[in-house]
């Protein structure tokens, strides 16, 4: 088994494709499955199905090219430090739910680098697929949030994962909606006014536990209710349909506008008050590389500038 073979194998799973993943390794199809057979023989399993629509994981190749990926991002991390005049491009991606600060924080890192010799990847997506983007290190860090109420599952599911959490800061919740909304203008909104107006959330799948939900106090009865699965799409249904989303309050006006904004919730049962925690979510024992460690120090800087400025 070769660092080479790693690397075929991470790409094939990665495009679902021997041709898609022959024209980005620069090698012959036949080379390119020829090495994988090789592979396959010498390992003693199966790591693909092929057909005519592709070829997928089977189990085993799904758990080896987990493993792969760890010991191929440990090989680019020697590149990185001793490999100085390589031409080889190295890769740092993120995985977050829809955070809008994690993406200007990204942005601020990304400027700090040649985007000619690094291969950037930020992926706004849902819970589930943030925890197993990390647990398969297709992505070095996620960002996601605990409280409460999910704690117990989502913690559950990082020790399964070999994934843990770390805090980057605690918050009330807010609600977000339009500036020309009806309820814009009131210091704190409680959900008996919110009764009219339809509770916009983001999409997690047919069959995701309520545990995965982004916005929290998921578990709340709301009359109306409409999900979306991208941020643009929640901005618009907030405009169009007078709607909102709880959600942390820290929000980058330079990414989403300066149309909308975060009000105080108000329970109105204080014995229900829940506060977010958000944090990064990392491979257990690893540590960060130089891309991921400026990654989360410009989150740091951002959470302090809303800090000082008593928007948190």
């Amino acid at each position: 088994m070769t660092i080479q073979q790693l690397h075929y194998v991470i790409t094939i799973s990665e495009t679902g494709s021997l041709n898609k993943a022959a024209e980005i390794l620069y090698v012959a199809q036949p080379s390119l499955t020829s090495a994988i057979k090789e592979l396959e023989k010498e390992l003693g399993i199966t790591i693909f199905h092929r057909s005519g629509r592709g070829v997928t994981l089977t189990n085993d190749g799904a758990e080896f090219v987990s493993s792969a990926r760890q010991i191929y991002q440990q090989y680019e991390s020697l590149l990185d430090k001793y490999g100085k005049n390589g031409t080889l491009k190295k890769k740092f991606g993120i995985s977050a739910q829809h955070y809008s600060f994690a993406v200007k924080s990204f942005v601020e890192m990304v400027k700090k680098y040649n985007t000619a010799e690094y291969e950037f990847a930020i992926r706004e997506t849902k819970t589930r697929e943030v925890i197993e983007d990390v647990s398969t290190l297709k992505s070095e860090i996620g960002i996601i949030f605990l409280s409460d109420f999910n704690r117990m599952a989502i913690t559950k599911l990082l020790h399964a994962k070999d994934l843990e959490f770390h805090e980057l800061t605690e918050c009330d919740a807010y609600v977000y909606l339009w500036k020309g909304h009806p309820l814009a203008n009131c210091k704190s909104v409680r959900l008996s006014q919110l009764n009219d107006y339809p509770c916009l959330s983001f999409e997690q799948g047919d069959n995701s536990s309520f545990y995965f939900a982004e916005e929290i106090l998921s578990t709340n009865e709301y009359a109306r209710t409409i999900k979306a699965n991208d941020r643009a799409t929640m901005l618009n249904l907030m405009i169009g349909l007078s709607g909102y989303t709880l959600c942390s309050g820290i929000i980058s006006e330079e990414l989403n506008g300066d149309e909308y904004i975060a009000i105080p919730f108000e329970h109105e049962d204080q014995d229900t008050a829940d506060r977010m925690v958000i944090g990064y979510i990392t491979k257990k024992n690893m540590m960060l590389s130089q891309m991921g460690e400026l990654y989360i120090q410009e989150i740091k800087n951002y959470l302090k500038q809303y800090d000082k400025s008593n928007k948190i």
